[in-house]
């Protein structure tokens, strides 16, 4: 080798090597500077909460700022795009909305593959709906609601939030497992749908818990089921779907923390644990559980995993139904 050449090698070497110390570096300082969380929907809500909750624990304890940036739009779709494209260094993260596995089935094209563009970090935390009804519906159980439809084909009504919305989809995958006839009503968001509810202009309603509990205990609504595989704890008496005659229902809102493709594992690594430390503590699972949400937690091959698997199994059902984005 000429002297020029072998020159030129041990410079690209040394490059090379400086390079991954940089990378190594980063890593293992990390993190050195802000974090911002992108949250794809308005202030307000389980995910924003989730996240704040999150941001404000992390930054307690790395003694760096935690940005929540609120970018609504697009179904959630705007905000997710933007961390999409982000650079893969931890510093740019996003909390999507429930929608997040929903949307590749609802729409023709995206601008980002659900799965390829993103790494997971954490499920965050899961959100149980409430299935309740008008107390003037004659259903104590959802064995006696599934026979009371069964009966009338057609005749019963539930709200859904919006099409696509987990509570449009709890009341389709229940007319399909229960094999009933009832009719959906749109509304333009869970608080028009529970106020019609108590008014009687609809007779069922998969609600998030918070929006229907206070009408529970006043008597407004009657709840039969949470659509949860397990009970809830704050709700110990209240029946899951899936055990109440419908096996293997379950529908619940969620909200995982993700990260741009190419993130380097460590960092992915020290989020995971550091987030399930914030998860599990007393303070946070209070938090959390006072606004209907249950603590998550798992790797972040499991969070992945389960992506894939939400994502397949809400693809199916909109198929069938042929329900479309609004």
């Amino acid at each position: 080798m000429s002297p020029r050449l072998e020159l030129a090698s041990m410079l690209a070497a040394a490059l090379c090597g400086c390079l991954a110390a940089g990378i190594a570096f980063a890593q293992n300082d990390y993190p050195h500077k802000p974090i911002r969380i992108v949250v794809p929907v308005a202030p307000g809500g389980g995910t924003d909460y989730t996240a704040r909750l999150i941001g404000q624990k992390l930054s307690e304890t790395w003694g760096q700022s935690v940005i929540v940036d609120n970018r609504p739009g697009g179904a959630g779709n705007l905000g997710v795009e933007l961390v999409a494209k982000a650079q893969p260094d931890g510093y740019t993260l996003v909390m999507p909305i429930t929608s997040f596995p929903i949307n590749p089935s609802l729409y023709a094209k995206l601008p980002f593959d659900t799965v390829k563009d993103f790494a997971p970090v954490v499920l965050a935390a899961s959100a149980p709906l409430l299935l309740v009804v008008n107390p003037s519906v004659p259903a104590q159980s959802v064995k006696d609601l599934v026979a009371l439809a069964k009966a009338k084909p057609g005749a019963m009504n539930y709200a859904n939030s919006g099409s696509g919305t987990t509570a449009h989809l709890a009341g389709e995958l229940f007319k399909r497992m229960a094999g009933v006839e009832i009719v959906s009503i749109a509304y333009k968001g869970g608080g028009p749908a529970v106020i019609d509810l108590i008014a009687g202009q609809v007779q069922i309603y998969f609600s998030t818990i918070p929006a229907a509990l206070q009408q529970v205990k006043a008597g407004k609504l009657r709840a039969l089921a949470v659509t949860s595989s397990k009970r809830v704890p704050e709700l110990p008496d209240i029946p899951t779907v899936s055990e109440s005659g419908l096996p293997g229902f379950e529908v619940v809102g969620w909200f995982g923390l993700f990260a741009p493709a190419g993130t380097p594992k460590p960092v992915i690594t020290r989020l995971n644990a550091e987030i399930i430390k914030i998860l599990n503590a007393p303070e946070s699972r209070e938090r959390l559980s006072g606004h209907g949400l249950i603590p998550g937690g798992g790797t972040p091959q499991e969070l992945g995993q389960f992506l894939q698997a939400e994502i397949a199994k809400w693809g199916k059902l909109i198929k069938e139904t042929g329900i479309r984005a609004e």
